[in-house]
């Protein structure tokens, strides 16, 4: 009797790996994309100091939370939960939720050395925020599987430090005219208002602080 022949493997193809995607995880990347569009608006407006390019930036990182929460739903409706995609959320989530915080803070007058200080420790609270959910979320939930609460405020509550940049972008209170105005230390420049981004750091790495998610 003739032995079947093994069918040879498939070769892999150019872009597979997108194939693989589910639909939520696209709009996962649309989060990712939303805020990276708000980091490179900003950066125009360091080149070309146009008041709409602020007002873009200031628009995109809301529409980027519009996807984190969508993309959590269409998983949840198709029960298409994922590592992959749990660990693609939390890296679309750093970008629009973390990196252009700061960004958007940085490019509206917030760029003195302590202020710098300050928006990193905010993002590494973010990447450290994340990254510690991911780890424990399994320890967290009910008997259902799903999450209770979260430890120490998640990191789309970023989105209060963006409505506030709005509101003083708004009022012309920017550059040395933010609220609290500016501060000199041994030479270095210190804008007191930065001090929304150390808060809301220190709240997203809290682990006595729960939230309940809802």
């Amino acid at each position: 009797m003739p032995v079947a022949k093994a069918k040879p493997a498939k070769r892999p193809i150019h872009f597979s790996m997108l194939r693989s995607y589910q639909t939520a995880d696209l709009i996962t990347l649309a989060n990712g994309a939303a805020g990276m569009a708000a980091i490179l608006s900003m950066m125009s407006y360091l080149q070309s100091p146009e008041n709409w390019r602020v007002y873009l930036a200031l628009s995109l990182i809301p529409i980027a939370f519009i996807f984190d929460i969508l993309d959590g739903k269409l998983a949840r409706r198709q029960h298409k939960n994922s590592v992959f995609g749990q660990e693609l959320d939390s890296l679309a989530d750093i970008v629009s939720f973390g990196v252009a915080p700061a960004a958007l803070a940085y490019g509206l007058g917030m760029h003195g050395a302590f202020d710098v200080v300050i928006l990193i420790f905010f993002v590494s609270c973010g990447i450290s925020r994340l990254a510690r959910y991911n780890v424990t979320a399994a320890q967290l939930a009910d008997a259902s599987g799903k999450v209770r609460y979260f430890e120490g405020t998640p990191i789309p509550s970023s989105l209060i430090l963006v409505v506030l940049l709005a509101l003083c972008f708004y009022l012309g209170r920017v550059g040395n005219d933010l609220p609290l105005g500016v501060v000199e230390i041994a030479s270095l420049q210190w804008h007191p208002s930065s001090l929304m981004f150390f808060v809301n750091g220190s709240a997203m790495i809290s682990k006595t602080l729960r939230i309940p998610k809802l």
